[in-house]
């Protein structure tokens, strides 16, 4: 990084969340928003997008130019699941950082990742979800799924949600499964004659991995929400987070983008840089 104070530039900067990470960018410690990306809203000010007011960064198009002239030190990435692989490779490529907080990367595309930010000796992280108490959920989820293995997954997000199930599912129900698997513990199977009238009525499910059912709602005036409903003989035990606000996310970008300069290649997943041993 270039001195004590870490020059961050947002990409997708226009959208919901990219405004909301300007916001916290422009107002942590340390940490200097030089430039803002996206392809709407080009040539307004980033802080008049975001709410607070001029801070005389405005949004531009070109990525590749804006992180080179602002000696961009940190890049973080909320733009659109198509365009992320090429935004992350682009930054990396020239020398910057990268922070991703777009879901719909493949395991391929976090392979190659890795190799661009490991030829550069720089860091790529890659989160999910951003929110704390998400990342607790997943961790508390494993644990009860050594001793309760039925367990079914509901994620609820905002109606412009553009993938199904969300990242957070996803790897929440991996946890479930390598927990299971480690406990060798194993959910009751379903009954032989199980008719689902609708496809897909009892969740989607990755066979592979963990067979754990996840069903997607999308409708106005959800954030990003997730249950967790584990079932055993006379009980259940339920565990849900809220996000009400994209606010929520924030202090985890903010630890990100300060601890990314010394995570060199590829990290997944914000557990990675809080201590979860206690």
């Amino acid at each position: 990084m270039t001195g004590e104070i870490i020059r961050v530039g947002v990409c997708g900067a226009a959208g919901r969340m990219g405004r909301t990470v300007v916001t916290a960018i422009a107002g942590a410690d340390g940490l200097d928003l030089v430039t803002a990306i996206d392809t709407q809203e080009v040539g307004k000010d980033a802080g008049f997008l975001a709410g607070i007011g001029h801070i005389g960064v405005d949004i531009c198009r070109d990525l590749l130019t804006a992180l080179r002239e602002t000696r961009t030190d940190v890049m973080v990435d909320f733009s659109l699941p198509d365009a992320v692989m090429d935004n992350a490779a682009t930054a990396l490529r020239a020398g910057v950082a990268t922070v991703i907080g777009t879901t719909g990367l493949s395991q391929s595309d976090l392979e190659e990742l890795d190799r661009l930010a490991r030829q550069k000796n720089l860091g790529v992280f890659v989160a999910p979800n951003f929110a704390i108490g998400a990342v607790l959920l997943m961790q508390f989820a494993a644990q009860a799924a050594r001793y309760m293995p039925d367990v079914e997954i509901i994620e609820l997000h905002h109606e412009n949600k553009l993938d199904s199930p969300s990242g957070t599912a996803l790897l929440t129900a991996q946890k479930i499964g390598q927990a299971r698997h480690q406990a060798r513990v194993r959910p009751q199977p379903a009954p032989a004659n199980t008719v689902q009238k609708a496809e897909g009525a009892r969740g989607a499910r990755d066979h592979k991995t963990c067979d754990v059912p996840v069903h997607s709602v999308r409708l106005p005036g959800f954030v990003a929400h997730q249950e967790v409903i584990f079932g055993g003989i006379g009980q259940t035990l339920t565990l849900r987070h809220d996000s009400m606000d994209r606010t929520s996310f924030m202090p985890g970008v903010i630890l990100a983008v300060r601890r990314i300069g010394s995570l060199p290649g590829l990290t997944v997943g914000l557990e990675n840089l809080l201590d979860l041993s206690g």
